[in-house]
């Protein structure tokens, strides 16, 4: 029992209806055994934010959620995996104004070079986008969710703002993520 049960069930629960002919296993990575998810935190240098960690042992290891779906940990069968995709970033953008933020965690590309990532290092799991495509490396990191169970909230709902993007809807709710600078050493 992890305290996040209730959420992980009901993330299962809506796995299931985006492909309701598929078995909760079928096409998805397996679970990440307890030694993927130790390896990677070695790896990064930080620990996964713990709803994070339950779900990748518990659910899947990536391929599911919202639009792209959720980036495998180390190996997986997509193409960019979310702890080289961290590593990535922090060496090609180190010393430059798009430097990346320790702690943060890429975990969905949404396409043109858009990510939704967690602040491993908050307490809440704050979920952020980061947004280039306006070219100003000031106002690239935007709060989506406050926490990480709530944008599964919004995932499991059919709530998030990709939803509204999806319908043509305005969604200027995101407010700018301010310690992105002060992290980025």
């Amino acid at each position: 029992m992890t305290g996040y049960d209730n959420l992980l069930a009901r993330i299962r629960l809506r796995v299931r209806e985006d492909d309701p002919m598929m078995p909760l296993s079928a096409g998805l990575p397996d679970p990440a055994p307890s030694g993927k998810i130790d390896k990677a935190e070695a790896i990064l240098g930080f620990r996964l934010h713990p709803l994070l960690a339950a779900i990748y042992r518990d659910v899947a290891d990536g391929g599911f959620g919202p639009d792209y779906q959720l980036l495998s940990l180390i190996d997986g069968p997509t193409s960019e995996r979310a702890v080289s995709c961290y590593l990535e970033n922090r060496a090609a953008k180190a010393g430059t104004a798009w430097a990346w933020p320790e702690g943060v965690l890429p975990i969905l590309t949404w396409g043109c070079g858009m990510y939704a990532c967690v602040d491993c290092r908050s307490d809440e799991g704050t979920v952020l986008l980061f947004e280039p495509n306006p070219g100003d490396p000031q106002a690239a990191w935007w709060i989506d969710s406050p926490t990480l169970s709530g944008w599964f909230e919004h995932y499991i709902g059919g709530t998030g703002w990709w939803v509204k993007a999806e319908d043509g809807e305005d969604f200027d709710e995101m407010s700018p993520w301010p310690y992105a600078p002060g992290r980025s050493a």
